[in-house]
């Protein structure tokens, strides 16, 4: 797959001061460049050059049900200053989150996802024996083995085969084109796909720079046959390791296992480069929504809905400035979740759709972006 890399990106496509800066704090810019292979361009929207994508179309699918769930305990900009002394102000500001949702001790990410999950199929009112594939998009597991996807199979009590599928803040979409794959092949009939994280355990509570972005969630959808134009239109998934360092947890995976020094220094934490991901994320999710509408000669107003990770609210308007989206088209709910990861698309999509904002034959865009870094960005005909 051609990757949107920044080691790929020249002056003549993007503007020099934000690749430089990014380059740089990637530690990327003194890289040679002319060791890559070429990579295919086409002429965007906009009007400048972007590196092209591989795209596909998966037609015949429908989501058929959807179902969310979040933590009863909700944590304020102002309860984080009671506690730490964070400026909720700053907070708002800076991310458009008021609140977040923490998960009690007792909870785990398989649990936020058995509720997320129970939800759908109760609304979908079929059986847990009609579900015949289950696919989790987290990288927040209760444990390294067994997968999310195998305690929630168990809990359900489904006959099926069940994954996990980790692409962090992009794994919900990953986890979508995969099932949709069986579903259009045959080889599934009714597939579960969720996607749901308890980021809370995963970083420092006294991080003012990471922790009031996170909270915890889950969200699901069931995926059945449907009519030939239902699906995804068009869709592009991605990826640039390049960019690992930028978000990452450093220690406790078979590279750095964690030590106790490790562990007292922080490092199994979260770690994140906030201003470089800031600028990597508007520019991935303004060029792959335009990626999609070029290639099927859409425009911002054939679509009925945009609902992109919800990970930071000036990302989004960024996006949406430089596309013309207008306001009303775009569902936010960052303000009292926060970025809850994997359960972002998911519960961002329940609720746009229990509000009655997704209707029979409407065209949503669907766009994830995280660590990795990956992307994975769709546009599905309801």
């Amino acid at each position: 797959m051609h990757k949107m890399s920044l080691k790929l990106q020249s002056k003549n496509q993007v503007d020099s001061t934000d690749l430089e800066s990014v380059l740089d704090a990637s530690g990327l810019l003194n890289q040679q460049r002319d060791q890559l292979p070429e990579t295919k361009k086409i002429e965007s929207k906009r009007g400048r050059q972007v590196i092209s994508q591989r795209t596909n179309s998966l037609l015949g699918v429908q989501i058929v049900s959807s179902g969310s769930y979040v933590p009863d305990n909700v944590v304020t900009n102002h309860d984080l200053q009671e506690r730490f002394g964070f400026d909720p102000e700053w907070i708002e500001q800076r991310t458009g989150i008021l609140e977040r949702r923490h998960a009690p001790p007792e909870m785990a990410t398989s649990d936020l996802c058995y509720e997320a999950a129970l939800k759908a199929i109760r609304a979908a009112r079929v059986s847990p024996e009609d579900i015949d594939l289950l696919i989790v998009g987290t990288f927040t597991p209760d444990f390294q083995c067994p997968s999310v996807a195998c305690l929630v199979q168990d809990r359900l009590g489904l006959d099926a085969p069940a994954i996990d599928l980790q692409a962090a803040c992009a794994g919900f979409m990953y986890a979508l084109v995969t099932a949709a794959q069986y579903v259009a092949t045959g080889n599934s009939k009714l597939a579960l796909v969720i996607g749901g994280d308890c980021n809370s355990r995963i970083v420092n509570p006294e991080d003012r720079r990471v922790a009031p972005l996170f909270g915890d969630g889950a969200g699901a959808v069931l995926l059945s046959k449907g009519d030939p134009h239902q699906g995804l239109t068009c869709y592009q998934t991605g990826s640039d390791g390049s960019g690992c360092s930028l978000l990452d947890r450093p220690s406790g995976g078979t590279r750095n296992p964690a030590t106790a020094e490790d562990i007292a220094a922080g490092r199994h934490f979260l770690n994140m480069d906030g201003r470089s991901v800031f600028k990597w994320a508007v520019r991935t999710v303004a060029d792959s929504i335009d990626l999609m509408l070029t290639k099927t000669g859409m425009s911002v107003h054939d679509v009925d809905l945009f609902l992109m990770h919800q990970a930071n609210i000036r990302i989004i308007d960024s996006a949406c400035e430089q596309l013309g989206i207008p306001r009303e088209k775009v569902f936010n709910n960052l303000d009292r979740y926060g970025n809850t990861s994997g359960g972002s698309i998911p519960i961002v999509l329940d609720e746009a759709f229990q509000s009655g904002r997704i209707n029979r034959g409407d065209t949503i865009l669907l766009s994830g972006f995280g660590a990795g870094l990956a992307w994975g960005t769709g546009l599905f005909r309801w």
